[in-house]
């Protein structure tokens, strides 16, 4: 049963992620909590009629954090006995010695090993739940500001009728929110283990209470309430189900397809040059070429969401390769696993907001590609306008048709502006519209009704999302992210 203490350890932690996922996953915080679960099943089997001396209980609660030479003995203590956990047992003996001979009374590992994992992957979800209503407030923020500017909208990356730039946003704010609900939902739908013995049957603890059944069942709901959980599972193996993993995973690997597609839609935009992530007055975007502004964060949000989404993988299999009560052959790759999709969802999490905080829209270059395409996209306005004057629809049709094809050849095969306009002006045919022409040719007519989309959007969905009593300070508070690069 034992894995080496380092591989609680990940190279993600102690450089990028949150100080309080870093912590959470921490071998400090683990062997800390393996040590109260240890306390409240001491403190459920006293109060249940275990002839268990208040001096143990005391000595334990004064003892729930490790020193640095108590990490130094559980050390030694593993590399002699192969086992971490009861490494932790003898180390934990030392320091409460009135509790040396009930420690871990009636349980097997994975009363800490895998109660400890459900705790940390609730607070874990917790963490990410406050920070993605953060991300929401902030792309919130943003597409009111722009709700109004008029932008090029692209199907298949070709332009297509005009969007906003708010509206746009509105886009990922709605796949954002479905994040946050599918997180919640992760969070609270995570149960406990319980005490449920070696293989799920409980048989240790009827031995302990000496076949009462009602005592079994009370220690067992008893170790959950004091543990801070509702319910325990009913039933399980020597582990929990490995599928409560591919749960607790399925969100985080769906926010990672979010961000990745926020982020390569920032990328795109920073090509054309029209929305761009902050940059720093030094920073450097190529060794070699001085002018580049390389949208690194959008880049690194995609590069890690790719690993996010693949994650769950690993659980899966996992979970599908458990022989009958358990297999060990679970518990390297979840001890990799479980902490790195958390730590990486935590850095997308403050990348992705950090994004958010520093946006930088350039209007002048969006109204330039509007102006290179607005004009193909007014020829129906324009017909329906010769129409309404007593013209010919499938006359107009093809004058606009001639002038159109003529106007791209200026544009693919000429590498001119779009004369399509000036074109029209030109022809006597379109004299009775010629003082409707830049009416026709207003963006803002184009955008249907996007701005009251946004307007409708945030005040329906998004405001009544953050207003929540659990999200509602941490937004308040206005915190903005700063990256460890």
């Amino acid at each position: 049963m034992s894995e080496s203490l380092d591989a609680y350890q990940t190279p993600l932690s102690s450089r990028y992620a949150s100080k309080e996922m870093a912590h959470l996953f921490s071998s400090a915080n683990r062997f800390h909590t393996w040590r109260k679960l240890w306390l409240n099943l001491a403190i459920a089997e006293k109060q249940l009629g275990l002839p268990i001396p208040d001096e143990a209980i005391e000595q334990m609660k004064a003892n729930l954090h490790l020193d640095a030479k108590q990490f130094e003995i559980a050390a030694a203590e593993e590399k002699k006995r192969r086992h971490d956990v009861m490494a932790h047992v003898h180390t934990f003996g030392r320091v409460a010695p009135a509790a040396a001979g009930i420690i871990h009374l009636g349980a097997t590992s994975c009363y800490v090993t895998d109660n400890a994992d459900l705790i940390f992957i609730r607070e874990a979800l917790s963490i990410l739940i406050q920070k993605l209503a953060v991300v929401i407030d902030r792309f919130a923020k943003f597409a009111e500001e722009y709700k109004d500017l008029p932008t090029l909208g692209f199907t298949h990356f070709q332009p297509a009728q005009l969007t906003t730039v708010g509206k746009r946003a509105t886009l990922w704010l709605q796949e954002l929110l479905w994040d946050l609900r599918n997180l919640k939902r992760a969070r609270d739908d995570v149960g406990f283990r319980g005490v449920k013995g070696t293989t799920g049957t409980q048989a240790s603890f009827l031995s302990l209470f000496d076949g009462d059944h009602d005592q079994v069942e009370e220690l067992d709901k008893l170790v959950t309430e004091i543990s801070g959980f509702s319910y325990a599972y009913p039933v399980t193996s020597q582990t929990y189900s490995r599928k409560i993993d591919v749960d607790a995973l399925a969100p985080l690997a769906s926010f990672g397809a979010t961000a990745h597609k926020i982020a390569t839609d920032l990328r795109l935009l920073a090509n054309l040059k029209e929305v761009e992530e902050p940059f720093e007055s030094t920073q450097i975007g190529s060794s070699a070429m001085a002018y580049k502004r390389n949208p690194m964060r959008s880049e690194r949000i995609c590069s890690l969401s790719r690993h996010l989404m693949v994650l769950q993988q690993n659980a899966l299999m996992t979970a599908s390769v458990q022989w009958f009560e358990r297999t060990l052959d679970d518990s390297a790759n979840r001890r990799i696993t479980l902490p790195e999709a958390f730590l990486t969802a935590d850095i997308v999490l403050t990348t992705l907001q950090n994004v958010s905080e520093g946006l930088v829209v350039y209007p002048k270059v969006i109204a330039r590609r509007i102006s290179q395409e607005l004009p193909f996209m007014a020829t129906e306005n324009i017909i329906m306008a010769i129409v309404k004057k007593g013209g010919d629809r499938q006359e107009a049709h093809e004058k606009i048709r001639v002038l159109s094809h003529e106007a791209a050849y200026q544009v693919k095969q000429l590498g001119l502006e779009n004369d399509l306009i000036e074109r029209v002006e030109k022809d006597p045919y379109f004299d009775p519209i010629k003082d409707q022409l830049d009416a026709l040719l207003e963006p803002s007519s184009f955008i249907g009704r996007a701005p009251e989309q946004v307007d409708k959007f945030i005040k329906d969905w998004v405001r009544p999302a953050l207003e929540d009593s659990e999200l509602k300070d941490v937004v308040a508070k206005g915190e903005k992210a700063e990256l460890h690069v």
